[in-house]
């Protein structure tokens, strides 16, 4: 006798009321529905216990799955903490993360660095405002493959200084061939604070903000 056939039965003989259907069933739904299968079946032809094992085992399987996923849930919220607490330790140090962005505080901007997958005969980089328009551009000329650091003067293509805030830099590489050769844009600040923004930390320099995930070294600020 099946599940279906057992709720069936109830029906006809009691005629319960049943709340809205739900279309996930739960452990506590799946466990009734068993003992409603056990107290409506023929007498003269119980349920085969192999099926009745195969139904303890649905069930033992939903309970399990149940629990795993509390479990990763409360993994993640521990992990979340963890890193939350972890991240005031940042303030202070000097760290170098992947992004693009340039913080330009009273007239002197930050170095602009990357990483280059190959060697490189010419080498452009191209700075831009808040607004996207182009503000900058420094010739490099060669340079080899590896992290590089290029400084901006902070003066625009007119040359007058730009006001202070954050930027944003391309670079444009190729080799001898002419074929382009990728450019990963990184960025080296002082971490100055933490905001906390939907349970998740991000570190602070100045107007730019860095989520841990994209930290790639950390280090003590050089004394003068």
């Amino acid at each position: 006798m099946s599940a279906i056939d057992a709720l069936d039965a109830a029906t006809r003989n009691n005629n319960p009321s049943y709340p809205p259907e739900k279309s996930v069933l739960g452990k506590e739904d799946f466990l009734n529905l068993l003992v409603k299968q056990l107290e409506y079946q023929d007498p003269l032809n119980p349920m085969e216990s192999t099926e009745f094992t195969a139904q303890l085992a649905q069930f033992s399987s939903l309970e399990q799955l149940t629990n795993v996923n509390d479990n990763l849930k409360y993994l993640q919220l521990y992990e979340s903490s963890i890193n939350n607490a972890q991240a005031v330790n940042f303030i202070g140090k000097m760290v170098t993360a992947s992004g693009n962005s340039i913080s330009v505080n009273d007239g002197t901007p930050n170095e602009i660095q990357f990483d280059l997958d190959g060697d490189a005969s010419e080498v452009s980089v191209y700075v831009y405002d808040s607004e996207d328009n182009l503000v900058a551009t420094i010739e490099c000329g060669e340079l080899g493959s590896g992290r590089q650091s290029i400084t901006w003067d902070g003066l625009d293509s007119d040359g007058n200084s730009v006001p202070d805030g954050t930027y944003t830099f391309e670079v444009s590489a190729t080799d001898t061939a002419g074929e382009a050769i990728k450019a990963s844009p990184l960025m080296t600040v002082k971490i100055t604070g933490v905001t906390f923004r939907e349970g998740t930390a991000y570190l602070l320099a100045g107007d730019l903000e860095i989520a841990i995930n994209d930290v790639l070294e950390v280090r003590e600020p050089e004394i003068p």
